[in-house]
């Protein structure tokens, strides 16, 4: 076995292509989506190295052409879940023993494998399966998901390389150990990188996983796992399953073995998996880890001193890109009464110039909705806000189903600043304005600090740096990543580590070390060189 301190590959954030016309990335990316539309996938769960079909199939359709089915994939019951978690633990001791350096190289060359020869192919899954356009999804499904791994494999040498000072006579040094059990990866639609993120960076630490992605997502989970196994991940180690999310966990929450989970998702599901596990604790090996990200209802508060344009491009862009459906999504805005006016203005011609349609024209700024349920949910929310007297619909306000599910990109002034669409997590194209008075900018922020329960993103925008300082202090506990004179939006890997606390999540920061630490279990080893052979100590010495 190879011996030594070795350094890895430094880090960096991997440019974002732009698919100009004419470019070379926009031809290839045009080229592997016609190759995806004309065929129709077979998508198999993968369970200890094997490809799994069961017959019973569920049909994968683009949000944006409902009629054109891309895919098949293969539900898996209860023992496929059963056999999933059987087949990490068989791979543990191997793949927890074997030296962190082979860990790594795995995942290094999984990122160099995204970034070259599956570029095209994940975008135009990404693209597809969950109505994402050409740049939403290459910074996402490409650009995020390489940095994911290449900035974790360095966290994780920074932490093995974290020990503990040592005395005369004395070596100290501590391990980070892989959790005992396994981990359950549950990964949502909205972005390819989170998909790809949750079971990686748990199995990058030693540990074995049992991962199951949204159903809307397994389009492109099945590019994210081919990648894995080309890039040597040993069977086993992550197995991707499918199926009812109750009845998977009812057999993951009840296994002796269960050691963490690495959620995101809605808070209403983390809550219950969260009561679950307490139900559930007396039958662990050990004190499972929680790890969660949950939404948010996040926040744009301007002053009076914010420049309009400013203000508007951080609306426009934090609300309506890939259609509101980022945890991190601008979805209420706090705007001056003398701001206003043009802050209007700007949106609904912004909101005008939108070309709204299937990602394959890549003029559409905006795209589809996930699915029907959302689609009829967000309607609800417009129909309900057209017949409230108390609310203006200052843009948007239609939807069209017949062909994809379509939300016009939607702007709401209320007069309430506790109306509904403030408060509730709508996760679509639909921006919620309250228009405060200038000299009532304290009171706005104690407002916004108590109007909803989630605490993931918020900015504020501002020329003044005295109300900058105020609100970055003010508003401390209402946003994990705050953002100044910009669009609440676009975290990126090694530089704003991502997560938020209240009903956002437990805030373990997603592209950081911290949230490494949740997936090691340390143990400190001791030893000394010329142990004592006495036990009386010299204080006990007659004088």
């Amino acid at each position: 076995m190879l011996k030594g301190f070795f350094n890895v590959p430094v880090a960096i954030n991997e440019p974002v292509l732009n698919y100009a016309p004419g470019s070379a990335e926009r031809t290839t990316l045009k080229i592997a989506l016609k190759n995806a539309r004309d065929k129709i996938l077979d998508i198999p769960m993968y369970i200890g190295g094997e490809e799994v079909r069961t017959g019973k199939t569920s049909q994968i359709r683009p949000p944006h052409d409902h009629q054109h089915v891309l895919a098949v994939y293969h539900d898996g019951e209860k023992n496929h879940a059963e056999d999933a978690i059987k087949a990490a633990l068989a791979a543990k001791d191997n793949w927890e023993n074997i030296a962190w350096e082979q860990r790594a190289a795995i995942f290094l060359k999984a990122a160099d494998l995204i970034a070259g020869p599956y570029r095209a192919e994940i975008n135009a899954a990404t693209m597809l399966g969950q109505s994402k356009n050409a740049y939403q999804a290459e910074i996402d499904a490409a650009c995020e998901l390489i940095d994911f791994l290449r900035f974790n494999v360095q966290y994780m040498t920074e932490i093995y390389a974290q020990q503990p000072q040592s005395s005369k006579g004395i070596w100290n040094r501590v391990e980070h150990r892989p959790l005992e059990g396994f981990i359950f990866a549950i990964t949502p639609f909205n972005f390819t990188a989170i998909a790809g993120n949750l079971p990686a960076s748990a199995a990058m630490m030693g540990n074995v996983v049992v991962w199951k992605p949204a159903p809307t997502q397994i389009y492109a989970a099945n590019v994210v796992m081919k990648v894995f196994i080309e890039a040597g991940l040993p069977a086993g180690v992550i197995n991707l399953i499918y199926g009812d999310g109750p009845l998977i966990g009812e057999v993951v929450f009840n296994h002796p073995d269960f050691a963490g989970i690495h959620f995101t998702g809605s808070t209403g599901v983390f809550q219950a998996i969260w009561k679950t596990i307490g139900q559930n604790i007396h039958k662990y090996k050990t004190y499972p880890r929680i790890v969660g990200e949950t939404g948010g209802k996040d926040f744009v508060l301007a002053h009076a001193s914010a420049d309009a344009d400013v203000v508007s491009t951080a609306l426009l862009r934090g609300a309506f890109e890939y259609q509101g459906q980022k945890c991190s999504a601008a979805s209420r805005a706090y705007i001056p009464a003398s701001l206003w006016p043009t802050v209007k203005e700007k949106l609904q011609a912004g909101i005008v110039s939108f070309k709204v349609g299937p990602v394959e024209d890549f003029e559409n700024f905006v795209n589809a909705v996930i699915d029907e349920k959302s689609f009829d949910k967000l309607a609800k929310y417009i129909d309900e806000a057209k017949a409230d007297a108390n609310v203006e619909i200052v843009a948007g306000g239609t939807y069209d189903k017949s062909i994809g599910w379509f939300i016009q990109p939607t702007v709401l002034r209320v007069t309430d600043p506790f109306y509904v669409t403030m408060s509730s997590e709508l996760f679509g194209p639909v921006l919620s304005i309250y228009v405060y008075d200038d000299h009532d900018f304290e009171k706005t922020m104690e407002i916004i600090d108590k109007t909803s329960i989630y605490a993931l993103t918020g900015s504020i925008i501002s020329k003044d740096r005295y109300a900058i300082a105020r609100a970055t202090d003010k508003l401390k506990n209402a946003a994990g990543n705050f953002y100044i004179n910009d669009k609440p939006t676009g975290a990126v890997v090694g530089q704003q580590p991502f997560g938020g606390a209240r009903g956002s999540g437990t805030n373990d920061k997603a592209g950081s070390m911290i949230n490494l630490l949740r997936w090691v279990s340390p143990r400190t080893i001791k030893e000394t060189f010329d142990p004592p052979k006495d036990y009386k100590y010299p204080f006990l010495n007659k004088e």
